[in-house]
């Protein structure tokens, strides 16, 4: 048995397979709630995303003159990134070009377009897109949950992002999730209990004043090099089947 734990925090399925597991693939050797009696099992690799993200041919200059917000509360929903981000990005508008990219719930849809089209600024809202690469591509900033699978395409694709874990996530591993990256330089971490309209705005004007700030976290999400993650983790599965 081979598992592969993505989150940064070890979870119960795993935590109760790895009594009969031979290995266990992570993105960190310190994982929360890990048995020290274990530690033996891990194999380290880089985070995973669809292969369909190695086709893209990604956009690192966006070449539009609007700043881009995408916004993604995740497939739970997120009422918070409905009514505070959408008030914030209308007080960003009354100083800077923008445009909303923003995912939100079916029923919500209609509402969250007709404010951003009454405030004359640009959007793009929806529910669901099957070409979500394409839109996080035209992105110059993302807003996010904290999903290991979200962050790790965002950062395959260098954008840098804010991130808002979910706080009831179980055993609050979306925290950990961001922290890894925030701990490499590669993004803001925002608690959802302390979020509000001046946190936000306070964290996101000076990077608009100073797009320096999006360049460093651009080049440290260039380090994190997931270009061969597959080919990594391959490597790492034929060597631990032959040493068994």
């Amino acid at each position: 048995i081979f598992l592969i734990e993505p989150n940064l925090i070890l979870g119960r399925g795993n935590n109760f397979f790895l009594n009969f597991a031979t290995k266990i693939f992570c993105y960190s050797d310190k994982l929360l709630n890990f048995p020290q009696k274990h530690l033996h099992k891990i194999e380290l690799i880089k985070p995973l995303v669809s292969k369909v993200f190695y086709k893209f041919e990604k956009n690192q200059n966006n070449n539009q003159d609007k700043f881009c917000f995408l916004i993604s509360g995740g497939s739970q929903g997120a009422k918070i990134f409905d009514y505070t981000i959408k008030e914030v990005m209308l007080e960003i508008s009354k100083n800077f070009s923008i445009k909303i990219i923003q995912q939100t719930s079916k029923e919500n849809v209609d509402n969250l377009k007709n404010f951003y089209n009454n405030n004359s600024i640009e959007n793009i809202i929806f529910d669901f897109k099957e070409n979500f690469i394409d839109l996080i591509s035209i992105s110059d900033l993302c807003i996010t949950r904290a999903g290991a699978t979200s962050l790790a395409e965002i950062s395959f694709l260098k954008k840098p992002f804010i991130a808002i874990p979910l706080p009831s996530s179980k055993d609050n591993h979306q925290m950990k999730n961001a922290q890894f990256y925030e701990n490499k330089g590669c993004c803001w971490i925002l608690d959802q209990k302390k979020l509000n309209q001046e946190n936000l705005l306070k964290l996101i004007i000076p990077l608009l004043k100073d797009r320096s700030y999006l360049m460093d976290k651009k080049k440290n999400l260039q380090k994190l090099d997931y270009e061969n993650s597959w080919k990594y983790i391959n490597q790492k599965l034929k060597k631990v089947i032959n040493e068994n």
